[in-house]
């Protein structure tokens, strides 16, 4: 058990018998009225959004998630599927899967998040390698500053296709680094 006080964004928390992770955290008050904590919080199961403001000396059980390695294997409409080293096969449902819908590609190396025996979500790696699928050729005469273009990236579903800001020098066909936490650019990788 936890206080409130020493909930930090990103921890899971049971609230209500619910799992809820802790996506944002405001405090009010002052040493001597005491202090409150306004979170946003997201229920792990359902997705659903939720807000709560708590005092100080609530107390929280924190739960720890159980990960396991597993690659992308296909796309079930609505279900992702993963499978792991011993080919046991995992579901877990597109609205689960947040931004890293955008960044899988057949065969890809990522985490399963699991609570209670259920695959919930995936992590992706912090950086990635993708070819950029389409990009604007650059304007000639527009080099002046850190000037950005659009660029698709390749992924395992078209229609999940997601944007990154590029420099104008880099092109169709390149492979770049990209920050999954951030979706931006890191660099051009050669050979």
């Amino acid at each position: 058990m936890k206080f409130a006080k020493e909930i930090r964004v990103g921890n899971i928390i049971m609230v209500d018998s619910k799992p809820m992770i802790v996506l944002r955290s405001d405090v009010n008050g002052s040493s001597r009225t005491g202090f409150t904590y306004k979170w946003k919080m997201k229920n792990l199961l359902t997705n659903t959004p939720m807000e709560s403001v708590f005092r100080g000396d609530d107390k929280f059980d924190v739960v720890v998630l159980d990960k396991k390695p597993v690659t992308y294997s296909y796309f079930a409409d609505p279900l992702f599927v993963f499978m792991d080293e011993e080919y046991n096969q995992y579901e877990i449902e597109g609205e689960n899967m947040g931004d890293a819908v955008g960044y899988l590609k057949d065969g890809m190396q990522c985490e399963a998040v699991f609570y209670d025996g259920k695959a919930i979500s995936v992590e992706m790696p912090t950086t990635i390698v993708r070819k950029v699928a389409y990009s604007e050729p650059a304007v000639k005469g527009n080099t002046s500053g850190n000037v950005l273009k659009e660029a698709k990236i390749e992924n395992a579903i078209e229609a999940n296709q997601i944007t990154v800001m590029v420099p104008l020098f880099v092109s169709q066909d390149d492979d770049i680094e990209i920050d999954t936490r951030t979706n931006e650019y890191k660099k051009v990788v050669r050979g």
